[in-house]
């Protein structure tokens, strides 16, 4: 089983729940109509990895910056940065067959994490950025969000039962794109103007 790690200590998550097309921007950015209800899928735990890859079985990989939170005791205990990976061009065909998005979202290497460290539990302060060769290409806060990390929360919880340990994607905001080989990644979460934790990938060539 894939670990992570929750305030320096290594943890087991048992699933990773994610949320699709929740910020309006990137909705708009791949042409998607905005959604009536919350989009959620799953990644399992084979799914995390610690090496970036630009492909998976010859098909080019994209990335998704995302505000992640470790589940644990009823709520969110931790926060961390998380990059889903995604199959788009497959993805692209599978949406217009109505087919689900597994091949395209949930395959070996498709979830990258940082390290998971605690926070004040005021959702409102938090707010990622991502740069790719020091060039900011991702910028988000939790006010940017259709769906706020307690209303994620709320609606999970009315069909599916949460873990402790399990991790909740929040989903991505605009500015999503082609992962190339030798690119430097560098994902952050901010608490206000403070920085709570920093990943930097090096994708693999």
């Amino acid at each position: 089983m894939k670990k992570i790690l929750v305030n320096g200590k290594p943890r087991i998550p048992g699933k990773i729940v994610c949320v699709g097309r929740n910020y309006v921007q990137h909705i708009h950015e791949l042409g998607n109509e905005i959604p009536e209800n919350l989009i959620v899928f799953l990644k399992p735990n084979s799914s995390i990895s610690q090496t970036l890859e630009s492909e998976h079985l010859g098909e080019n990989l994209h990335y998704e910056g995302e505000i992640s939170f470790l589940y644990e005791n009823g709520g969110f205990s931790a926060v961390g940065f998380g990059l889903d990976l995604t199959k788009r061009d497959l993805q692209s065909r599978l949406k217009e067959k109505g087919l689900p998005w597994e091949r395209a979202k949930a395959f070996d290497g498709a979830a990258l994490f940082s390290e998971f460290v605690s926070f004040h539990k005021d959702f409102s302060h938090l707010s990622l950025e991502l740069f790719i060769n020091d060039q900011l290409k991702q910028t988000g806060t939790i006010d940017h969000m259709m769906y706020k990390p307690d209303e994620i929360l709320g609606e999970v919880k009315l069909f599916m039962t949460l873990e402790d340990g399990d991790i909740i994607m929040t989903g991505t905001p605009k500015g999503v794109g082609l992962i190339k080989p030798g690119d430097s990644f560098s994902g952050r979460i901010r608490e206000d103007s403070v920085l709570l934790v920093e990943k930097e990938w090096k994708v693999k060539k």
